[in-house]
């Protein structure tokens, strides 16, 4: 048993380990993307491709605010979460600031505003073996056997035979229309476009009941998450083209985020000091345990993409003091138990179990405030939310099993009451 409790010791500090490591080459490699008051970002101008005269102002301003809608849809999809979007009403146009991108030395903003300003009408239409371009590629007959509009939901998936593809969900009436398509096509390609461009013509082997359908041609998971976002997001009322495109340089820029790192590393450095002094060799393992939360963190912000602006360092060091707080709770509960006379794989296990309703009160309040800021904020309190929640539900997970495997294992090499602050 004791031997045992070592080996769970000796995991968990290894995957601490590894995630640290894993963890310093994303940040060594410029994997985090950091917001516009950070690092700076795109300005752009972007104006909807139609014949203005055609076309009421108030129709116009209509399908100003459904595309600002939309376009934040689109952004939320790709996390970014620190940017500005606002309606220029008197010309008729938007104006957009986004972050750059992570890690992207040859990044394109060109290529990156043409991607959010596609309509995304998504259509599956019949082809016309004659009417092909030079690349050889189907072009549209007006022959449409479904729409974007039909689609309830698209996510990215991993066919073996075809590779990424977007699967589609459609609804009533997208999967009658469907069915009966695909029952007349057998043998035949359907062609499937998104604004008019060619995106791949699969050929039907058979009828196709229940609503499902799959967009095939795409290169990687990046390329198929981003087509199933830009069809969730909906279709545009027109095109927005990109007439002006400026780089813009950060508000505060990256001397100041170097000064909250640093000063998140001095609060993290004092707050393993008082834990250390306060509650000896538990404080230890807290230290590993909160050193743990810091690493898994960042790679959690590193691999979905999150753009870290500074109220977004200040939800991780928010969550940080949490992880802080269920650790004191769990380790004044021992000590209580230790006072009282049990052995110390007693207390150690009733201080856990009796902390724990406490430490869920504390960190289930602290991740409703960041729904609640999360779906009624905007830009930097987004980011703000976002982390402190990711923040939050990790520190949980440290205090209460990774701590407690790392206590439970140097509870059978370390048996003297005093290591556990108890005289």
């Amino acid at each position: 048993m004791r031997n045992y409790g070592i080996l769970k010791l000796v995991a968990v500090i290894v995957v601490i380990a590894v995630c640290a490591f894993l963890a310093y080459n994303e940040v060594k490699n410029n994997n985090i993307r950091t917001g516009i008051d950070i690092r700076g970002g795109i300005y752009a101008v972007l104006e909807p491709d139609i014949d203005k005269t055609s076309l009421a102002a108030e129709e116009i301003d209509k399908g100003l605010e459904s595309a600002k809608t939309i376009l934040g849809k689109r952004l939320d999809a790709r996390n970014i979460f620190d940017r500005s979007i606002n309606i220029d009403n008197v010309n008729d146009r938007i104006i957009i600031e986004i972050p750059w991108a992570a890690g992207e030395t040859n990044f394109n903003p060109q290529e990156q505003l043409n991607e959010l300003g596609r309509t995304a009408l998504l259509t599956f239409q019949e082809v016309d073996y004659e009417k092909v371009d030079e690349n050889g590629n189907y072009l549209p007959t007006g022959k449409i056997v479904i729409q974007g509009t039909q689609v309830k939901d698209a996510v990215p998936a991993y066919n073996e035979q075809s590779g990424w593809v977007v699967a589609l969900e459609l609804d009533e009436s997208g999967s009658a229309a469907f069915a009966e398509a695909t029952g007349r096509l057998v043998g035949k390609p359907i062609a499937i476009f998104m604004d008019d461009q060619f995106i791949s013509a699969p050929i039907v082997n058979q009828k196709i009941d229940g609503g499902k359908a799959i967009i095939t041609g795409q290169a990687n998971a990046t390329e198929a998450a981003e087509l199933a976002a830009t069809i969730r997001s909906g279709a545009l009322p027109f095109r927005l083209v990109a007439t002006k495109v400026d780089s813009i340089s950060p508000q505060l820029g990256e001397g100041a985020m170097s000064v909250a790192v640093k000063a998140g590393i001095v609060g993290f450095i004092l707050v393993c000091l008082f834990m250390l002094l306060v509650y000896r060799l538990p404080g230890v393992i807290a230290s590993i345990g909160l050193f743990g939360l810091a690493v898994v963190t960042i790679l959690f912000v590193a691999w979905t993409k999150i753009s870290i602006t500074l109220p977004g360092i200040g939800g991780i060091i928010l969550a940080i003091g949490m992880g802080v707080d269920a650790n004191c709770v769990i380790y004044e509960r021992i000590k209580e138990e230790l006072r009282a006379g049990k052995t110390l794989r007693a207390a150690i296990d009733q201080g856990f179990h009796r902390a724990f309703t406490a430490v869920v009160d504390s960190n289930v309040t602290t991740l409703i405030t960041a729904v609640v800021l999360y779906v009624l904020g905007s830009g930097p309190i987004k980011g703000f939310a976002l982390t402190l929640g990711i923040g939050v539900a990790i520190s949980f997970l440290t205090a209460v099993t990774a701590t407690r495997l790392m206590l439970q294992g140097m509870s059978g090499i370390a048996k003297n009451k005093w290591l556990y602050g108890v005289k």
